[in-house]
């Protein structure tokens, strides 16, 4: 039975707080029986996301990303961190809990593939922050809260990266009147 993205995303929060410490990837394995990694080792031996993967130790979520899952990870590049305002990852890092809901705003529980996302067009994903992401195909290529998604389905065993091209900041909630 297909389960909707939807039905994935409202499902981002209570996942990743129920998610054991520590697993294993061994279970998966590639076409040539090796052990798949997962999304962690993945982002790490790809070399192109050290940035994430510091920010994603400081913020101690490293357990968690390399957890079962499933995951879909929004992974910015290195390249995408050096396009933030100068001061800013400075102070991410230096605010582990403002870090921590920048990266889980990133993520998504569930494994949702390419054409998962296709398929949702206008669709507004949950993230494990709790914030939804806006998704939107326009002129065939695919965008998350206006970011452009530039490959898409890195597997890993542990769910799906899909590369993006700037950093996803979160909105900040709104200031009830009379504060």
């Amino acid at each position: 039975m297909y389960r909707t993205l939807r039905t994935w995303m409202v499902a981002a929060l209570a996942a990743v707080c129920t998610v054991p410490a520590v697993a294993s990837a061994q279970n998966v394995t590639t076409k040539d029986k090796k052990p798949m990694k997962n999304i962690v080792q993945v982002a790490v031996e790809a070399g192109s996301f050290n940035t994430l993967v510091a920010a994603v130790k400081a913020a101690g979520l490293v357990e968690t990303l390399s957890g079962p899952g499933p995951f879909t990870v929004f992974a910015p590049t290195d390249a995408a961190f050096a396009k933030l305002p100068a001061g800013t990852l400075d102070a991410l890092l230096a605010d582990k809990e403002r870090l921590t809901s920048v990266l889980t705003y990133h993520v998504v529980s569930g494994k949702v593939m390419a054409a998962d996302i296709i398929k949702s067009n206008g669709a507004r994903a949950k993230t494990v922050n709790g914030l939804p992401l806006d998704i939107v195909v326009r002129d065939g290529k695919v965008y998350v809260s206006g970011v452009n998604v530039v490959t898409a389905d890195v597997q890993a065993s542990n769910g799906v990266i899909h590369v993006i091209d700037a950093v996803l900041l979160p909105q900040a909630a709104p200031v009830p009147a009379g504060r």
